[in-house]
């Protein structure tokens, strides 16, 4: 019985898949994709061959070498140093926090859509608060509660994303398609494309998470890299058919990130009985791969911060473990927090949900960046440095191809962060900058002042650490 235990709480192949899957494959990333307009498809493909495979294979190989818990944390620590794992570990946490809101601000304006089309900012902010309590309390309970969480939602998504490109594809070939997705308009006009690349990187970005609970991995040498390839060409497919499936129903100029999905529905099945039974059953099952996503991804990030406490490089209260279930209690009930001030916070700043959703999105996503370019840094110095270590997975092509790649995504990442602030042939807009560059200063600050009071705090411990 207690082996069968042990089993439920570690990760075999197919949950490391489910987990990936739940991570990378985001529902409401076909909505931000759709908002790319008829361009969307094109620049999908320009974004996976330039960054998602080179990202994956990057990860595939640290994941593989280096099955530490911790994952991104971990990678900077052995790379670069306590200071910088300590960094790192901040922003990809702070991010998580910052991204919720946003996740959920959809998640009530979806509601909205459907069943209460009334609803005042401040009550979709309520559902909000709600369901970021919900999120708290699963991520104190046994992991066996996440598992079964993602396990269910990862082929509802897949389910959804079918049908919602299936019957999009077939509603266009019927009545003629809303947009003209040809590539050669993209061609014509690659400025205004360029503009979303930070959206769609922003989609690719996630399959290192399960690393964070790296010492639940059953044999992650061999099961980390098959899960991320399984992953990715999952990922590749279910994206572009579902935003052609969007793009197919409803033109571009319609498209409204916060309820998208409830408009394709209705403009496919129609207002009959039938077709607002079928809209509420696919947007309740949205609904709740929404909240999954949120699960997975606090879990994770809550995990890599635990760590980081108990290894005193944060402070202890992001240490602190269920005594019961040896769950992050301490972060998840900290991110929790943060969460849900931040979205009153934006509330007040907010004159809608989709204003609202973009604001939070674009702060949190600059932030999400970050930890990645310090990752594939982590890469190139291991590669040097630990040249010798095991790799059960490495790059393929030797050391240059694997250079390449790492430099390739670096670039396409520091681009994408320059996108968030400017957008090629637009004048700059200063108060927009001034909003998320004062609010990424002051996180970034904030994470600093903490990293330096617990370096100062438990530096005769980290030394003997570091020594070793």
């Amino acid at each position: 019985m207690l082996e069968q235990t042990n089993q439920r709480n570690m990760f075999q192949l197919k949950d490391i898949i489910f987990f990936c899957s739940s991570a990378i494959l985001l529902v409401d990333q076909i909505a931000l994709s759709a908002a790319v307009g008829p361009y969307a498809v094109f620049w999908w493909v320009v974004t996976l061959i330039l960054f998602m495979i080179p990202n994956n294979l990057v990860t595939a190989e640290m994941g593989a070498a280096y099955p530490e818990q911790g994952g991104i944390y971990a990678w900077v620590r052995d790379a670069f140093g306590l200071r910088w794992a300590a960094r790192i570990t901040w922003f990809y946490w702070i991010n998580i926090a910052l991204w919720v809101p946003s996740v959920f601000i959809m998640f009530a304006g979806m509601i909205s859509a459907m069943f209460f089309p009334d609803l005042t900012l401040w009550q979709q902010i309520s559902i909000g608060l709600i369901a970021i309590a919900g999120i708290g309390v699963i991520n104190c309970l046994p992991l066996r509660l996440t598992k079964m969480i993602v396990a269910v939602a990862t082929p509802l998504k897949l389910i959804i994303i079918l049908i919602v490109g299936s019957a999009g594809i077939s509603y266009g070939l019927e009545n003629g398609f809303a947009n003209n997705l040809n590539f050669s308009a993209a061609l014509d006009d690659l400025g205004q494309g360029f503009a979303y690349i930070p959206v769609l990187v922003y989609g690719c970005l996630g399959l290192e998470l399960i690393m964070s609970e790296s010492k639940k991995i059953i044999n992650p040498g061999q099961n980390i890299p098959k899960a991320i390839f399984a992953t990715g060409i999952l990922a590749t497919l279910f994206y572009i058919f579902g935003t052609v499936g969007v793009l197919a129903a409803v033109p571009a100029e319609e498209v409204e990130i916060v309820n998208v999905f409830v408009v394709t529905l209705k403009e496919i099945f129609g207002d009959s009985a039938m077709g607002t039974a079928i809209v509420n059953v696919l947007g309740i099952a949205t609904l709740f791969t929404f909240f999954a996503t949120m699960v997975a991804w606090t879990s994770g990030g809550n995990a890599a911060m635990a760590e980081a406490g108990q290894e005193k490089e944060m402070p202890a209260i992001f240490g602190l473990l269920s005594k019961k279930h040896g769950t992050p209690v301490g972060s998840a009930v900290l991110l929790c927090a943060i969460s849900g001030i931040i979205l009153v916070i934006y509330g007040f700043m907010a004159h809608s949900a989709e204003e609202l959703f973009w604001t939070l999105f674009s702060f949190s996503a600059i932030i999400f960046l970050l930890p990645y370019i310090a990752m594939h840094c982590s890469f190139l110095k291991l590669r040097s440095r630990d040249a010798n270590h095991p790799r059960p997975f490495k790059v393929p092509g030797g050391a240059a191809v694997a250079y390449f790649v790492a430099g390739l995504s670096i670039f396409i990442l520091s681009l994408s962060i320059l996108l968030f602030f400017w957008i090629p042939g637009e004048p700059l807009d200063m108060v927009y900058i001034m909003q998320i560059g004062g609010g990424l200063l002051v996180t970034l600050g904030a994470g600093e002042i903490i990293v330096r009071m617990t370096e100062a705090k438990h530096k005769p411990y980290q030394l003997k650490q570091a020594t070793n």
